[in-house]
Order: C-alpha cells, then sequence, then structure tokens
C-alpha cells in the first residue's frame, strides 16, 4: 500500500469537493455531469429547466427560438463515443447533446475524462427513435448511433442542423468549456477550436 498516494488523492478529493459546492451554489444542483450539463445547457439555450431534475426523459422547455415551447432532454458526455442513452418510456421533442473530445481507441487507463465540451448536437428525438427502430437498434443506456446521425445533428462548432443555429454570443460562451491548452498527453484529442 502507497500511503502518500492515498494520502494525495485525499487532498485533491477534498480540494474537489469544496470547487464542487461553489459550483453547486451557483447551480443550484449537485455536481453531476448531467445536472452541470442541464444548467449550462438552460444557461446558453434559453432552456426552462424541469423543477424535478429527476425527472425521467424531459430535462425542460426551449423558452425562446425557432424551437420555443419544445421539450428537450439535455445530456453531457465527457467523450464523443457514439452513444447516447435513449430513455424507453418519455421521448421528448429533441436531445441536446454537449460532448467532450472524441474517445481515443484502446484501454482508458492513464487518460482523463475533462469537464470540456467541444461539440454540440441536436437530435429530432421522433426521427432518432424512427430511424434506431429501422435499424433494429433499441433504446436504453448507450444505444449506438451512427456516424453520419452524429454528423447531421451538429449544430457547434459546425452547423449542419439547420433547427437551432449558434450564434455568435452562443459560441462565444460554449468556448469558456473549451480551452485551447488541451493536454494531449492525458488522453484528450487536440481542439477543434484551435484549428
Amino acid at each position: 500500500m502507497d500511503d502518500n498516494s492515498i494520502r494525495r488523492v485525499a487532498e485533491l478529493l477534498r480540494e474537489r469537493n469544496a470547487i464542487d459546492t461553489k459550483i453547486a451554489q451557483v447551480t443550484g444542483r449537485p455536481v453531476t455531469a448531467g445536472h452541470v450539463g442541464e444548467w449550462i445547457a438552460s444557461q446558453i439555450f434559453d432552456i426552462q429547466l424541469a423543477e424535478n431534475a429527476a425527472a425521467p426523459g424531459i430535462d425542460g422547455w426551449f423558452r425562446s427560438g425557432s424551437l420555443q415551447g419544445r421539450s428537450v432532454n439535455v445530456k453531457w458526455y465527457m467523450k464523443q463515443e457514439g452513444l447516447l442513452d435513449i430513455p424507453q418510456s418519455t421521448d421528448p421533442d429533441y436531445y441536446l447533446v454537449l460532448t467532450g473530445p472524441p474517445a481515443l481507441a484502446g484501454p482508458s487507463r492513464d487518460t482523463t475524462r475533462p469537464w470540456r465540451i467541444e461539440s454540440v448536437y441536436l437530435f429530432d428525438a421522433p426521427r432518432l427513435r424512427s430511424e434506431q427502430e429501422a435499424r433494429g437498434v433499441e433504446p436504453g443506456i448507450a444505444s449506438s448511433v451512427t456516424k453520419e446521425q452524429w454528423l447531421a445533428a451538429e449544430i457547434y462548432p459546425s452547423t449542419r442542423h439547420q433547427t437551432l443555429m449558434v450564434t455568435p454570443g452562443q459560441a462565444v460562451l460554449l468556448q469558456q468549456f473549451c480551452p485551447v491548452d488541451v493536454d494531449v498527453a492525458a488522453g484528450t484529442a487536440a481542439s477543434r477550436l484551435s484549428t
């Protein structure tokens, strides 16, 4: 047993807990990728979040723009792995998915999953469900979504899906979650924003 490593990890977790407390004071929710992702999306994309953060399927509703009144389920994945959690019950109108860098092939040992947003995708939920059924893909945790479906749904940093256009102001806010000093040695991909 390495006592020094145990002490160091305990010290770092105390620091992380203090930071998590500060974030929770701003967002009003516990610090998990789901809660923080929903809060970020609500601020940038003008989404009214549901009062019950544990409500299945629908996290909120767009308050303005072309999608005003439409329901949304927000996801934040630290890596873009081509998978999407699709509830088997309640379907929202849209899935808004925030992702970090593409996952690198191979084991995750000695890599990290930094809290970053490199890409944002908007999926029309009923259309995606129909396409998944046609492919024989069952809804549920880690449902496979094709590369073509991801590309067609991208709204940031490239705009391929025209239903929700990211404004220059929104792009500036999203860039705050993807600094250009990417740590490639830690297993993260180079930032597409810096190229």
